[in-house]
């Protein structure tokens, strides 16, 4: 079955990503009106680091929660283990910088993977990177209201209700375009940042806690039995603490939002991440030292540096409330990168083509929609609980870093530009890390619910895998890729549906004399009372008029429509079977769109069962009421 807009069966394809020439991200034909509406290095900050920079306020945490359980002794490595990630950190960062310039078009580790370590390697780092930013949607917005309810423990109760309104916000401003979320964005942003930094730099020229206020009262978390560190503790400390870095990936899954040239702003954007994010979390963790802070049970490590070098005061709340802020915010970065995985998928065949469709602001409408429904479901799923989500957090990035990192090994090799061999051997190095990170992770916490990661993660590849099939077969089908035979001419058979006399059916069968060879107006009657009269007049009528175009009676014992419409097309295809049989289906546009819900739909109606019961052209005539 075919219509006259779009012939039936034919994938929508999405426009095919443009290639670009390395280190520029300029496509030919680049609109530069268009501009206004993609990122500057800047906007890219509040836009897709989001994720990243609120993660200095559980990434310290974690690693000195992990050591505490060796006691003073262990607290001693939280400088050492945060060193490593920062270490870490600066290998991604320059890796992911080389991404860029490779793969300007996005996509970050599936695009990589896709290109040197093979489809199956791509669709797990695609799964990965997927579930990582659903995961941080939910997260950051749990996390967010989390810091709120501690503040006001009366909004408690109400916590799934203000998660959901704070994803409804955030979603809004995304299907504004990318470039107005990073306008809004931006402030929350410098104030978080800002803040994190003027706290750093005051906390090391002090010599004692400035407060304590924050943790007094408090049982402290500091286990008292243990005297000896051992390579698995640090181990784990590092696993956990990597959760911090979670977020450098989404600068290069993203950078056609970017403004041209693309690809060099998403790099001075990548550096600048990795640059604060380093800063801040080595700074925190001279902090911890510095203080001897120790982990206690109802206040965040954050609050305890920050009542510790700002003191008890104003200076201390703003730090509060701009980590409460961001942690909310930060659900932007995923609204930022998955979109555009998501586009990219779809052009492969990997997911509906639909996903693939830009809007007039730049922005993947359908991948943002399909996003804030996943994560509106987890938050209703988890009960707006940030712990029930943490440890599904996390694993993902961390399969996503290591094929990446394993992929730019590859594309070293191939490439052998000067140095390749120096840095191989970084990106392999980094792979090792990442890979050991998400094997302990996921040992760890796979019994706090990241089971559930290493089910979904098969899962998912094993859909992407059934929709490129199922596109395969229809590309079969329809013969893409080939060149069809000459065009050649049939006969055209128009069958106008009509109910009534009115300007209505006039303007129809104007229409279908128009379009085809020969026209048969056909009408449904029902030999009951009540129906005879109207099936007499439209009989009466239509002779009066004699538009010359027979008007076929359709009988039928059942008050069905679209059943006898069908079952005649049918057969007039069986009979004519060198003809185009077209049904044209007449309907009237109403001024005004409050006025739809009068129509009886009976248009759409009949619509539905042609499409689904033969192959002729559907053709819907709109007779548009003047206001």
């Amino acid at each position: 079955m075919s219509t006259v807009s779009q012939p039936a069966n034919r994938p929508e394809q999405p426009p095919p990503a443009t290639a670009t020439g390395p280190g520029t991200g300029a496509a030919p034909g680049h609109d530069p009106a268009g501009d206004r509406h993609r990122l500057t290095a800047l906007q890219g900050l509040a836009a897709l680091s989001l994720d990243a920079m609120a993660s200095v306020a559980y990434g310290p945490e974690s690693i000195v929660l992990v050591l505490a359980t060796a006691g003073a002794y262990g607290l001693g490595f939280t400088l050492p283990v945060t060193l490593a990630i920062a270490a870490l950190l600066a290998v991604l960062v320059a890796s992911y910088r080389q991404v860029i310039a490779a793969f300007p078009n996005g996509g970050g580790s599936y695009a990589v993977a896709r290109t040197h370590l093979g489809p199956r390697s791509a669709l797990v780092a695609a799964a990965s990177l997927v579930l990582d930013y659903v995961l941080n949607v939910a997260v950051s917005v749990t996390a967010g209201v989390a810091a709120l309810t501690s503040a006001f423990p009366a909004l408690y109760g109400d916590r799934v209700w203000i998660c959901l309104a704070v994803l409804l916000v955030v979603t809004a401003i995304n299907l504004r375009g990318i470039a107005d979320s990073a306008r809004a964005f931006l402030l929350p942003t410098a104030v978080f940042v800002g803040s994190i930094l003027a706290m750093i730099a005051v906390g090391l020229f002090r010599d004692a806690p400035a407060s304590t206020v924050t943790a007094a009262g408090h049982a402290s978390a500091l286990a008292h039995n243990a005297t000896s560190v051992g390579a698995l503790l640090l181990l784990r400390a590092f696993a956990s603490g990597c959760s911090a870095l979670t977020g450098v990936e989404a600068v290069a899954n993203a950078v056609p939002s970017f403004r041209a040239p693309a690809a060099r702003r998403a790099q001075r954007t990548e550096v600048a991440l990795g640059a604060l994010l380093g800063v801040m979390l080595v700074g925190l963790s001279l902090l911890i030292g510095r203080f001897h802070l120790q982990p206690v049970d109802g206040v965040t490590v954050l609050a305890q540096l920050a009542d510790a070098s700002l003191g008890h005061n104003w200076a201390f709340y703003v730090v509060q409330f701009a980590t409460m802020v961001l942690l909310a915010l930060a659900a932007n970065t995923s609204f930022g990168g998955l979109p555009v995985l998501m586009g990219l998928l779809a052009h492969d065949n990997y997911l509906p083509h639909v996903f693939g469709l830009k809007a007039d602001r730049q922005v993947h409408r359908h991948g943002v929609l399909a996003l804030a429904a996943v994560a509106a479901a987890l938050l209703v799923f988890s009960g707006g609980d940030v712990n029930t989500l943490v440890p599904l957090f996390a694993i993902g990035v961390f399969v996503g870093f290591t094929l990446c990192q394993a992929g730019m090994v590859r594309h070293r090799h191939r490439e052998r530009s000067a140095g390749w061999f120096g840095k191989a051997l970084l990106n392999g190095f980094g792979a090792l890390l990442t890979a050991a990170s998400a094997l302990v992770v996921t040992a760890t916490k796979f019994t706090d619910g990241a089971w559930l990661i290493v089910v979904a993660l098969p899962l998912m590849v094993l859909a992407f895998e059934v929709v490129h099939r199922t596109y395969g077969r229809i590309g079969d089908r329809l013969g893409l890729g080939r060149v069809p035979e000459p065009p050649r001419r049939a006969r055209s058979l128009v069958v106008v549906p009509v109910s009534h006399l009115s300007r209505l059916t006039s303007e129809a069968v104007n229409a279908a004399v128009s379009l085809g060879d020969e026209v048969i107006a056909v009408t449904v009657t029902h030999d009951t009372p009540e129906d005879r009269p109207a099936a007499e007049a439209l009989r009466r009528d239509w002779e009066l008029w004699n538009p010359g175009v027979d008007l076929l009676e359709l009988p039928s014992l059942t008050r069905s429509l679209g059943r006898p419409i069908t079952s005649y097309v049918r057969d007039l295809a069986a009979r004519r079977p060198d003809a185009r049989v077209t049904v044209l289906i007449p309907e009237v546009e109403p001024a005004h769109l409050w006025q739809r819900v009068l129509q009886n739909q009976r248009g759409a109606v009949l619509a539905h069962a042609v499409r689904r019961d033969t192959d002729a052209v559907i053709c819907r005539l709109r007779f548009r009421l003047a206001p």
